[in-house]
């Protein structure tokens, strides 16, 4: 999202609407929009829809009522806004018309905001409504630290435990750079256990981790949050790819004596050139889409983290070329099976693959999962999956403003 200032003199003041969210309490930020848009646009009326856990329906904020599904074609405005991440206008039966501005903050898909006016507006009218939809999905970002509202909002049904701890562990589930395109998604997203995915982006270089944490349920959340912390820890004190793994290999180790593991695939992208440094220590797969063929990327496996003390790791490299789409999926991903069917990592999964190479990475991650689920045959998940979809435009194929959602390093 781009930031929007005024210039007062030397000092930088936040644009109105920014203002209006920084005002308001952070459980009211939906009035508050709608106050902005009866008063500044001439709206007759506004709703913020959150997209839930599962992205697959718009839930309202404002107003009680059924969701607005991403399946639904009668819902095809909403749906298109979020998919496409473009402004979507429909003209109402009962005369006047109907915005879909999308909510989204660097990449992250927050939500739809519907506005309806009576009569139709002037285009100019445009960069007002987007700019009150920028600021309040960055608005709505930070209040989810506040209030319980909006991820209330989000939720079709109760977390469990595991899930709990697992979507607060998140970074997001997508981040937008002005050489990538990044998303990932966790199922079963309402007792999602141990697997995972982490990712930090800083000095042209973007860190990206996917966990597949042992056991199932508490106990395997727990230990997955014990570990990306770790490696945290380890990032955040300016430690390297390999370093990052040997203190979570070490810390896991010190609690539980060898008898739980986490099973990690480690990254580290430069954007500006595409270098990729790898360390594979244990069963997530990475798969490269390159035009129409798709292939696993074969590394020197290593030990999972926290089986041995002391555990040694060793990196890897490989290149993208601007174009390239990366994959890197957990093992309730690849092995996925009905039990009467071949696992979906054999060739279904690379069929879904090469089907969702036109869509944006998001879309691409939900198209791959919906044909995950399809593939067991209704019988639902025997495994967590976690799914991480990186595009690499390079250089020659960047975007001056980086792309919907805004510009990040």
């Amino acid at each position: 999202m781009q930031q929007q200032l005024q210039s007062e003199g030397d000092l930088p003041v936040v644009a109105p609407a920014g203002r209006a969210f920084l005002d308001s309490p952070p459980d009211q930020l939906a009035e508050t929009a709608d106050r902005l848009a009866r008063a500044e646009l001439g709206a007759r009326r506004l709703e913020v829809l959150l997209a839930d856990y599962r992205l697959s329906g718009l839930w309202p904020v404002i107003s009680a009522g059924k969701p607005t599904s991403l399946m639904d074609g009668a819902a095809a405005g909403s749906q298109r806004c979020f998919r496409s991440q473009r402004r979507i206008v429909e003209l109402l039966a009962e005369g006047g018309c109907r915005w879909h501005l999308p909510m989204t903050i660097w990449g992250d898909r927050i939500g739809v905001l519907r506005v309806d006016f009576d009569p139709e507006p002037a285009e100019s009218t445009l960069r007002r409504a987007q700019l009150i939809a920028d600021e309040l999905a960055l608005a709505l970002r930070a209040a989810d630290q506040c209030t319980d509202r909006y991820r209330r909002s989000r939720r079709q049904e109760r977390l469990s435990m595991a899930a709990e701890l697992q979507w607060e562990l998140l970074p997001g589930r997508a981040l937008t750079g002005v050489t990538y395109r990044l998303a990932g998604q966790l199922e079963p997203a309402y007792t999602i256990g141990g697997d995972h995915f982490d990712w930090s982006v800083e000095d042209r270089r973007l860190i990206v981790t996917v966990l597949n944490g042992d056991g199932w349920g508490l106990s395997a959340a727990l230990l997955t949050s014990l570990t990306v912390n770790a490696m945290r820890n380890a990032r955040r004190a300016g430690g390297n790819l390999v370093e990052q793994a040997e203190l979570a290999s070490d810390t896991v180790y010190s609690h539980h004596r060898g008898e739980r593991h986490v099973a990690t695939l480690l990254l580290d992208v430069d954007l500006d050139s595409g270098r990729v440094r790898a360390v594979d220590a244990g069963s997530p797969r990475a798969l490269l889409v390159r035009g129409t063929t798709v292939r696993p990327l074969e590394f020197e496996q290593q030990m999972p983290l926290g089986m041995f003390p002391e555990t040694r790791y060793e990196e890897q490299e490989f290149d993208l070329e601007p174009g390239d789409r990366l994959f890197v999926v957990s093992d309730g991903v690849h092995s996925a099976g009905s039990g009467a069917s071949a696992p979906y990592g054999d060739r279904a999964m690379p069929r879904a693959m090469r089907a969702a190479r036109l869509q944006p990475a998001g879309e691409a991650v939900g198209a791959v999962m919906r044909e995950m689920y399809a593939h067991h045959a209704g019988s639902g998940l025997r495994d967590d999956a976690v799914i991480v979809c990186l595009d690499w435009l390079g250089p020659a194929r960047a975007e001056p403003d980086g792309g919907r959602g805004g510009v990040c390093p």
